[in-house]
């Protein structure tokens, strides 16, 4: 036996890719494939392409897709070539080039590099069990490689729809992994596989590489759940070349480390923490998201956390992807965010702040708060949860276990206090409102500053955590700062 070592003739342009099946909600893992992708593509001066793997039906869906197409967006992930945007090599949606797998699928049996096999599925399971028994493997056996065409027109008189299999060469693979170094798949691992469904329909160990081939693609970054496939592909390619398909060169593999979850278990797309679209709705910047997921395996320097998506461009070299499985951590994931959030100008905060605020708000009032938030939050949400005060107007409410703590019998003494001082007061700002509290509530009353402000923080802001009291007071004006006090007395 044989050991065949594989490389590439690439030429110097980089093409990389990144092609998702629109099921369910995006997710995390996914969006580290794209980002890692894309950073490669841009660091080489190559294309990239994005591409649609919609062969499924029964679980595709038009949603699904609208979501990676929003998502992708949102993230800033441009691509060059595929959905949307069109290329020389399209449709870019595989559920519309179902002649094309077809063809090539024909073409690959013309040539004797596939074979109709009729086997049943009680048959193959028996045989495997048999092979597990003997403790031999239990892929194919490869038992209708040569039948005879009065046997495959015995097994069609008895209604047996065939598969289509790709005939592996019998020998071992051997490839340069760009994250992983050498790595060799024995022949006795790697069987005929099943390239087209009984039904006529073409599987992701066609079509994957077809489009691959057919679009140019010569480095494929993707999860190491699907390195096992990485010599069946290699044998389509050496295929391809033989009947014309594509260019006859074989891409580079490089393949990323899981993510692990909670308990150190693959994070699944099932995990709430998974759900990309849920960053977004938590009030995660795509920048912000962007630098903690390329940190899943990579890095900028040992001392370095915090980065812009050029400089990670500008940086990445896909040798120093660390092929360990990365864990995920959503504390660190929200301070990298919140770092991002505070390196936003004032002006840009406020746009990206606007849209977790109600519609309608003083874009004016949102300008002049926002500096008393944006030092202070790790997430959109949470400046506009601070902010959510000055815009209640009649629906304001105080949150039930902070008056329980902060408006108690002494609290309210307090609060009764402060709008007492405050009702003096001559001009409403914030060195005056401060002058007016610290007097009547430090001085005259000995207070220190946490007990003295807690009751009227709560009372205005309907909360315990708020922005600077002063300056909310300020901005959220006399008439209503005294009413919010009236109320809580």
């Amino acid at each position: 036996m044989t050991e065949t070592r594989w490389t590439t003739a690439t030429g110097s342009d980089v093409v990389a890719r990144f092609c998702p099946s629109p099921t369910g909600n995006p997710h995390v893992g996914m969006a580290r494939t794209a980002l890692f992708s894309w950073a490669f593509a841009r660091h080489n001066g190559g294309r990239f392409v994005f591409r649609i793997e919609d062969t499924d039906a029964s679980r595709d869906s038009q949603e699904s897709y609208d979501l990676l197409l929003d998502v992708m967006r949102w993230l800033g992930l441009d691509w060059d070539e595929g959905v949307e945007v069109g290329g020389p090599n399209g449709p870019y949606r595989q559920s519309q080039r179902m002649d094309v797998y077809a063809d090539v699928a024909q073409r690959l049996m013309d040539a004797g590099f596939a074979y109709k096999a009729y086997d049943t599925a009680e048959e193959l399971e028996e045989r495997r069990n048999a092979a597990r028994a003997a403790g031999r493997p239990s892929g194919y056996d490869g038992l209708h490689r040569d039948l005879t065409p009065e046997q495959q027109a015995a097994f069609e008189a008895e209604g047996r729809q065939p598969v289509i299999r790709f005939k592996m060469p019998q020998r071992d693979w051997t490839f340069d992994d760009l994250v992983r170094g050498e790595i060799t798949f024995g022949a006795e691992n790697v069987q005929d596989f099943v390239i087209v469904r009984a039904n006529g329909q073409p599987l992701y160990t066609l079509t994957n590489p077809v489009d691959d081939a057919l679009m140019g693609i010569t480095h494929v970054l993707r999860g190491e759940d699907i390195l096992s496939s990485t010599p069946r592909q290699m044998a389509l390619y050496e295929a391809f070349a033989e009947i014309g398909v594509g260019s006859g060169f074989t891409p580079r593999f490089g393949h990323l480390p899981y993510v692990m979850g909670s308990g150190n278990k693959k994070l699944s797309k099932r995990d709430p923490e998974s759900n990309l679209l849920g960053y977004r709705d938590q009030g995660f910047l795509p920048e912000g998201l962007l630098n903690y997921l390329a940190l899943l395996g990579w890095s900028i320097a040992e001392d370095r956390d915090i980065f812009s998506l050029d400089e990670m461009v500008a940086a990445f070299e896909i040798e120093r992807v660390n092929p360990n499985p990365a864990r995920f951590d959503l504390k660190k994931c929200e301070a990298i965010n919140g770092d991002h959030v505070r390196m936003l100008s004032p002006e840009v905060f406020v746009q990206r702040l606007l849209p977790y605020l109600p519609q309608g708000v003083d874009v004016d009032l949102v300008t002049a708060a926002a500096p008393l938030v944006q030092e202070r939050s790790n997430l959109l949400t949470e400046a506009a949860d601070m902010l959510a005060f000055l815009f209640a107007g009649d629906d304001f409410t105080v949150d039930p276990d902070d008056a329980a703590k902060q408006l108690n019998e002494d609290g309210l003494e307090v609060a009764k206090a402060a709008r007492e001082a405050l009702a003096g007061v001559g001009e409403w700002t914030t060195e005056s409102i401060e002058a007016a509290l610290r007097q009547a509530l430090i001085e005259e009353r000995g207070l220190k500053p946490r007990l003295a402000f807690g009751p009227v923080r709560v009372a205005v802001t309907g909360k315990r955590i708020s922005p600077p009291l002063f300056e909310s007071m300020e901005l959220l004006g006399r008439e209503a700062s005294l009413a919010r006090l009236d109320a809580v007395l």
